[in-house]
């Protein structure tokens, strides 16, 4: 394996590990925007989440017409 992909994969494991301390995998609720968004972006942001970074989302979604 190349250097690059190692490094890719343990960021991302970091992150899975930051985003499994603040709970974001429990199935309690359903899963809205904002919820998937924070989990998708601290499993993104990685070993960052450790030295404060806090991702999160505030999404809206559009209103049907009437």
């Amino acid at each position: 394996m190349r250097i690059g992909t190692v490094v890719v994969l343990i960021w991302l494991v970091i992150g899975v590990l930051a985003a499994a301390q603040r709970d974001y995998f429990s199935s309690s609720g359903d899963a809205d925007c904002a919820k998937v968004g924070d989990t998708v972006l601290t499993i993104l942001a990685g070993p960052l989440n450790y030295v404060g970074v806090n991702p999160k989302v505030d999404c809206k979604t559009p209103e049907p017409s009437k």
